[in-house]
């Protein structure tokens, strides 16, 4: 049997995204469903089995739900949870600390980068995403970004990356 294929998500926290707090939204809606097919196209297509989320508020706590969700259909899907550090969730308000933990209590694998907060850690979380992914589902609009920064090392490390830009998909500016 050969190496697992593996695929990272990274994008945009909800202030920055088109439909911004609104989950509820078309915009919001359209987004998920988006996720949800090149998930399924990765797995289908590619044979792509494990995913992993950096557990930031927005796109990377969606794409790990649609992730947990499809394990009922594909039961070979596993969600790692890569966590920057202990403190991540500390200053979310309560039913977003509790999403968070519900995500990763029902995940595969929870891997804790480093114990306490520091200025690069949130990048340090993304290099090892895409240091152990084939591939990179990154929900960008093309601005200068964390998200922006983690599709440019992708590249350089030669990671297929699949660009969700969500100004296309959900309205705003492109």
């Amino acid at each position: 049997m050969g190496k697992q294929k593996v695929c990272c998500f990274t994008g945009h926290r909800l202030q920055n995204l088109p439909f911004g707090f609104d989950e509820n939204g078309e915009g919001c809606v359209k987004l998920k469903t988006v996720l949800k097919a090149e998930i399924i196209k990765l797995f289908e297509e590619y044979s792509v089995t494990d995913f992993i989320s950096g557990m930031a508020i927005g796109v990377d706590m969606y794409a790990a739900e649609i992730a947990l969700e499809l394990k009922n259909q594909y039961p070979q899907i596993t969600l790692e949870c890569a966590i920057p550090c202990e403190n991540q969730s500390a200053k979310w308000n309560e039913p977003t600390r509790d999403r968070y933990f519900d995500i990763i209590s029902r995940c595969d694998k929870e891997t804790l980068l480093q114990t306490h907060y520091t200025p690069d850690c949130m990048q340090k979380r993304n290099e090892y995403m895409v240091d152990k992914t084939d591939y990179v589902i990154a929900v960008w609009n093309g601005t200068g970004s964390g998200t922006g920064n983690t599709v440019r090392y992708a590249q350089k490390k030669g990671k297929e990356v699949i660009i969700i830009n969500p100004n296309k998909i959900c309205g705003g500016k492109s």
